[in-house]
């Protein structure tokens, strides 16, 4: 009786055990054997054995997610606020790290206050992560002053396989008129990557 019209039977299949040094002699492509002094699981590819992996590399790249924003946003004052530039990122393990590249573009200082500069900063949910940036675009002089990109590269372990929201904000490094990122609709982006443990 074929197999299919079994009721209820399941199809199993299972490697065949050995060691490193007793392989089979002549196996067959797509042969699968569990190496018992090695404790690895291997298939015969019709030219070599390879083994299968059971678990990422530590350093493997997992998960890559990337947002941009081109929205010109402004502040006049030293509290930090959103700069519109948001990515969301659910890591699989809570041992994952995360790493994060920002270029955060259309920096601009109005030529109204000689003080005036920017400072960004990275933040996961509602915990800072990194200031990076800092007085971007002070030279002491009242006049407009176009900064350009803000990068950087960040570290981050959230410990978690919840969705993670990361973001950048900025300040003005004084309480005057103004600062502005994505200026003239400039693009900047964020990219989230997992990295295996």
């Amino acid at each position: 009786m074929p197999l299919s019209s079994v009721v209820g039977a399941q199809s199993i299949v299972k490697p065949g055990v050995c060691t490193s040094s007793t392989r089979p002699a002549s196996p067959f492509e797509g042969q699968m054997i569990y190496e018992t002094d090695t404790d690895k699981v291997l298939v015969y590819n019709g030219t070599a054995w390879k083994q299968v992996p059971t678990a990422a590399t530590a350093g493997t790249v997992l998960q890559i997610v990337s947002a941009t924003t081109t929205t010109p946003t402004a502040n006049s004052t030293s509290t930090y606020a959103d700069t519109t530039l948001t990515v969301t990122i659910t890591p699989s393990s809570s041992s994952s790290k995360i790493l994060i590249l920002v270029n955060q573009n259309g920096g601009w200082k109005s030529s109204a206050n000689a003080g005036s500069a920017i400072n960004c900063k990275l933040v996961r949910t509602a915990t800072d992560i990194s200031v990076f940036g800092i007085e971007v675009g002070y030279n002491g002089l009242a006049q407009e002053l176009i900064s350009g990109s803000i990068s950087a590269i960040i570290f981050d372990s959230p410990s978690t396989t919840s969705a993670v929201t990361y973001k950048t904000q900025f300040a003005n490094r004084v309480n005057a008129a103004q600062v502005t990122v994505q200026l003239n609709g400039a693009m900047s982006t964020i990219t989230a990557c997992e990295i295996s443990a």
